[in-house]
């Protein structure tokens, strides 16, 4: 199947006319020069509400000082009473991440990396969506769109753009080629907050398939996991146009019989199979101990997000025990994640306060996300890795994606695993879509 971009890709062959095209190029080459105004949003083109803008990150110097300030005043909070994490982030761990952070943290180091990416700023619906668009130099690449999740962001997938979309510079193929699609979800990163209610999984699904037609793509895949696996989702079940399929590493499975005995709190039935019983033991442990973070973000987001816009230290508790219990890292995440990878998703979603907005998603879709979807026919590939919060088996997988093309347990990486395990990502993302090419 052919991949060419029709009409309006930012391509070298992009169709657009020439005023648009005469436009983009002047801005984006004023992007790369750092002439664009210090802004966190771009501004768009008069008379062109659907039009593709350049977007550039500048975070005000007021902003960087007033987060030390606010870290310097910290008022703490007594020491946990037992020796393990089981109360939640422990003191000590917590107070060695916030003083590096406001003693020896830069930010403009990550800004930097962004900006050197072409990032572009578009309007659906109403509201402003950021997204990285990077095409690939071989021709024939595969169009996908990749989706982040929470508390992740576009920082998950910095180390594996490159292979995706210049695999011959990265051990792989030509025909391995990626034009690639990085959107930051509405309430998430650099796109829009949405003022009322109705921006759930679906209406995102729809709005990316929006943007893969406004980019100019006549087919292409999708791949997420967390938020980006839902969202993967629901593009599959509205059979999003242009969709031909998807590639998961957080899969929908769990089977409506097995979820109500979860919900219920009761034992594992008989008859299932070891893996069966390792995820039935997995979710079990989740939803009794791990669970807290998401019935609040379902119920009340705007209450916590007082708290995640308001107090660095606040925030970066909440984020950092989800990098410490979903890395397949022991509960060290400092082993497959710096300091400073840690700090930019923390500072990312810091400086746009976007705690409450991104924390809304889960309100939006009041869902468990683990329970079976129902993909009758669009190709879907699966990915399980070992530090997934459950590892989905294969015989749950095949029966809701019912045109399972690819299913793989990979050996390493967990819940962030673009951002844990890149090399062994971009692998599993090139395996997927073989069969689809």
């Amino acid at each position: 199947m052919s991949f060419d971009p029709q009409s309006s890709s930012l391509g070298s062959s992009d169709g657009l006319n020439p005023t648009r095209r005469g436009l983009l190029k002047s801005a984006a080459t004023l992007a790369m020069l750092g002439a664009l105004p210090a802004s966190l949003h771009a501004q768009e083109a008069p008379g062109a509400p659907d039009g593709i803008r350049p977007f550039r990150i500048a975070v005000a110097d007021a902003d960087i000082i007033d987060l030390k300030r606010r870290l310097a005043a910290t008022r703490w909070p007594e020491m946990e009473t037992v020796g393990d994490a089981s109360q939640g982030v422990q003191l000590t761990k917590l107070r060695l991440l916030t003083d590096y952070w406001g003693t020896s943290y830069d930010w403009r180091r990550i800004e930097a990396r962004l900006n050197a990416l072409p990032m572009y700023v578009t309007q659906i619906d109403g509201l402003d969506i950021q997204f990285i668009h990077i095409r690939s130099p071989h021709a024939q690449a595969m169009p996908m769109i990749m989706t982040h999740g929470w508390p992740g962001s576009i920082l998950e997938f910095m180390k594996v753009m490159e292979p995706l979309t210049n695999p011959t510079q990265h051990g792989g193929k030509a025909e391995d080629a990626f034009h690639l699609v990085v959107p930051s979800i509405p309430g998430f990163g650099f796109s829009g907050k949405p003022t009322a209610t109705g921006w759930g999984s679906d209406r995102i699904g729809r709005a990316w398939g929006v943007l893969m037609a406004r980019l100019g793509y006549r087919h292409f895949v999708s791949q997420g996991g967390d938020c980006g696996s839902v969202i993967s989702h629901r593009m599959a079940l509205q059979q999003v146009p242009g969709l031909i399929g998807i590639h998961v590493n957080m899969p929908g499975t769990v089977p409506g019989e097995i979820a109500a005995i979860l919900a219920a709190g009761g034992p594992p039935p008989a008859g299932l199979t070891p893996p069966e019983r390792e995820a039935f033991a997995a979710l079990d442990v989740f939803y009794r101990d791990s669970s807290g973070y998401a019935s609040m973000m379902v119920t009340r987001p705007q209450t916590i997000g007082y708290s995640l816009v308001d107090s660095p230290v606040g925030l970066a508790a909440w984020m950092y025990e989800k990098f410490q219990t979903w890395t397949y890292s022991g509960g060290e995440p400092e082993k497959v994640l710096s300091r400073d990878e840690m700090l930019d998703d923390i500072s990312l979603y810091w400086f746009t306060g976007t705690g409450a907005s991104a924390a809304r998603i889960y309100w939006e879709d009041h869902s468990n996300n683990f329970n079976a979807v129902d993909i009758p026919a669009l190709p879907v590939a699966v990915t399980v890795f070992p530090g997934e919060i459950y590892k989905a088996p294969r015989s749950w997988a095949e029966r809701c994606y019912h045109n399972l093309v690819y299913f793989n347990e990979a050996g390493n990486g967990g819940h962030f695993a673009a951002w844990e395990q890149p090399e062994l990502f971009v692998e599993e993302v090139r395996a997927a879509f073989r069969p689809l090419r």
